[in-house]
């Protein structure tokens, strides 16, 4: 039999101690409600053994200037936009990630990871349920209060800014050294700096920048204005971006178009819907715009433009052959 004396004392010690445990973390412990359950959590910074940071923690700054405490390993990763799930398997981590928003189908193996939802309506319950140590998101493309919600469960999440070719870069190189690819990220960023400096080799030696209508959409037509990753594309390929008068993304009628006579135009695969006949057939109608005159009317890929990955140089590539097919020529 246990002492009775020896208890009572057990018991005597026990309320000597709780208040001075619950003073070190009571200013720590809050409280939150999750799916009928009341959740007892402890900031990452407490400094109270056994949360994350007794586990391997470090500071990194991400690419919207916050300072966020990410694991020194991430095991459990969940992208919360389809740019960022490409790059990380570009990085050759893919076998991190456990979750992913729709439309991540690239590459193929981004198709099978589980879905949380889309960039812009991201499922917080199903994030949770897929236990990450680590969210991945894009300041202008996931809603904050979602992000500021995930955090609020204890999850970190590192948050990415690419707005240039410049930005996508840096991107890769925060992202290889949040994930341990360090060497893998220099690989392709190096990759990158030469397929720039071709282009830019081939475009010093044009003559001419032709105008250009980028199509992005058909129902209504859409283009890309000035400050856009299209927009700075056309411009390094040594094109005139024709949308570039007005911001964001307008919307075009027929007669602006037939005022502005593009000599190229460039419309993203599947647009509206539409295949690729469809697409060029609808543009056959007008013979008098310089573009179809020529038969400078491309549909061209449109993963190629409009994700801020490495893959964009290619776009960029393509885009350069298109407006200059001389100076790629032997």
């Amino acid at each position: 039999m246990f002492p009775r004396r020896v208890f009572f004392l057990v018991i005597l010690l026990g309320f000597c101690l709780i208040p001075g445990i619950m003073e070190q973390c009571g200013q720590f412990l809050k409280f939150r409600e999750f799916r009928g359950h009341v959740l007892v959590t402890c900031p990452r910074n407490s400094g109270i053994p056994g949360t994350a940071r007794a586990a391997g923690i470090r500071v990194l700054e991400d690419q919207t200037g916050r300072r966020v405490e990410v694991p020194v390993r991430p095991r459990r990763i969940v992208s919360l936009i389809p740019s960022l799930t490409e790059i990380v398997y570009t990085l050759d981590r893919g076998d991190l990630l456990v979750g992913a928003t729709r439309y991540a189908t690239e590459p193929a193996a981004a198709a099978r990871l589980p879905r949380v939802g889309t960039y812009l309506h991201l499922d917080v319950e199903r994030i949770v349920a897929l236990n990450p140590d680590l969210c991945l998101a894009v300041r202008d493309g996931n809603p904050g209060h979602l992000v500021r919600r995930i955090e609020a469960m204890g999850i970190p999440v590192f948050a990415f800014d690419p707005r240039s070719l410049a930005g996508i870069m840096d991107s890769v190189r925060l992202l290889g050294d949040l994930l341990n690819a360090r060497e893998r990220a220099a690989q392709v960023v190096t990759e990158m700096e030469a397929e720039l400096a071709a282009v830019d080799k081939s475009v010093a030696r044009v003559t001419d920048r032709p105008g250009v209508f980028f199509l992005i959409d058909v129902a209504p037509m859409v283009s890309a204005g000035r400050d856009t990753f299209i927009d700075r594309l056309i411009s390094r390929a040594g094109g005139r971006n024709l949308a570039a008068t007005a911001t964001g993304y307008p919307r075009y009628s027929w007669e602006d178009i037939l005022i502005m006579r593009p000599e190229v135009v460039l419309i993203a695969s599947m647009a509206g819907g539409y295949t690729r006949e469809e697409l060029l057939r609808e543009w056959r109608k007008w013979p008098e715009i310089p573009a179809v005159r020529d038969n400078r009317v491309h549909v061209v890929e449109a993963d190629l433009f409009d994700r801020p990955v490495p893959r964009l140089v290619e776009g960029l590539a393509l885009l350069t052959d298109l407006l200059h097919p001389a100076e790629g020529a032997p």
